[in-house]
């Protein structure tokens, strides 16, 4: 069934046959994890590309003096990986954890590079997540550059409501640049206007 999650949401970019569904399932392994646990560390190379197929993660790196910058979120239908290490094949700068039990599908390196040399379909597919990904930070970067942290808040809320019941609020708070306390205000202002 996981699998199948995993070719209806391919079929949004990219028409597979059957023969071209079986070969991209076949690639990927389901895997389990617990909360809290690490599915990528720092310094070691980053072996698999991730599809959630239930579950949270965060993705986050540490300053030198040990202040946390959560990077990304992603849930059911989302990918999750350090992508420069992925790509690259370097070492690992970003910690991603499990903030449920979750499962993934996940492909590694060699295999993704063996399904798109097959098939110039599995190539088009990563190519569009690629640009989509791009675009989507590119957006990111530049909404967080020129919006006060209310304004992040309230974008967040509008266009991600399904995360906010589902990650912590300090993860939240290291997401949208500002501190828990100013996140809790926030919180706070908006529950009493509310009422």
């Amino acid at each position: 069934m996981s699998k199948k999650q995993l070719i209806d949401y391919v079929q949004n970019f990219v028409s597979l046959n059957d023969d071209e569904a079986e070969q991209l399932a076949t690639a990927f392994n389901e895997v389990k994890i617990k909360k809290r646990q690490f599915i990528v560390q720092p310094n070691f190379t980053n072996q698999h590309r991730s599809f959630v197929i239930k579950g949270a993660f965060r993705s986050y790196a540490i300053t030198d003096n040990g202040q946390e910058h959560t990077l990304q979120f992603a849930i059911e239908n989302w990918w999750v990986s350090d992508f420069n290490s992925y790509i690259y094949q370097y070492p690992a700068t970003l910690f991603i954890v499990a903030l449920e039990d979750s499962i993934l599908l996940q492909i590694e390196y060699e295999k993704e590079q063996e399904l798109k040399k097959s098939n110039h379909k599995f190539e088009t597919f990563f190519r569009i997540m690629a640009e989509k990904g791009l675009a989507f930070e590119h957006r990111r970067i530049l909404f967080d550059l020129t919006h006060d942290a209310e304004t992040r808040y309230e974008n967040f809320l509008l266009n991600y409501p399904n995360f906010v019941q589902r990650v912590p609020q300090y993860a939240l708070a290291s997401y949208l640049g500002m501190s828990t306390e100013f996140l809790s205000r926030l919180r706070n202002k908006k529950t009493r206007k509310k009422s």
